[in-house]
């Protein structure tokens, strides 16, 4: 009898240790602002959270009645491209053609970064060169006359004062 109840007590711990790993994850609670804002009206072709109109009322309701089926995120979001085509998603796929929405805005900024990392040093080590007021060379290596520095400050003081 004593063998019986240990048997028994070392079964229901097992059960107690191992029940709740196998429970199924509890998935988190959808709410309609949550979805909102990550699909778009069809007809008006603006986000849902920002949309007003009797379409815009008709697709939020179906949100709601999903939400209420205690669907998820994923689910309703698959059940509105189902009722309205992929154009009712906000944002593109993550796989396919729609990567290149994500891609090419940080390939062109990656690019950015490169020029100017290439570029700013060169800028930099460039000598400033520029008129002189009592002849010299201009910016472009020519010689200029004391006369022609001469007529330009005249010119420019003219323009200054």
């Amino acid at each position: 009898m004593a063998r019986r109840a240990r048997a028994l007590a070392l079964a229901a711990l097992v059960a107690a240790l191992l029940g709740p790993a196998h429970a199924p994850a509890a998935a988190p609670k959808t709410d309609l602002v949550d979805v909102e804002d990550e699909v778009m009206c069809v007809t008006c072709k603006v986000p849902l959270n920002i949309a007003e109109g009797p379409q815009p009322d008709s697709q939020r309701a179906l949100i709601r009645d999903l939400i209420a089926q205690g669907r998820t995120k994923a689910q309703i979001k698959q059940a509105l491209v189902g009722e309205y085509g992929p154009d009712v998603l906000a944002l593109p796929d993550d796989e396919g053609f729609g990567v290149t929405a994500y891609a090419i805005p940080l390939v062109l900024g990656a690019l950015v970064i490169a020029g100017l990392a290439l570029l700013v040093p060169r800028w930099r080590r460039r000598p400033a060169t520029g008129m002189t007021s009592a002849g010299g060379r201009d910016r472009d290596g020519a010689d200029v006359s004391a006369a022609d520095a001469r007529r330009l400050d005249e010119d420019l003081a003219r323009y200054d004062g």
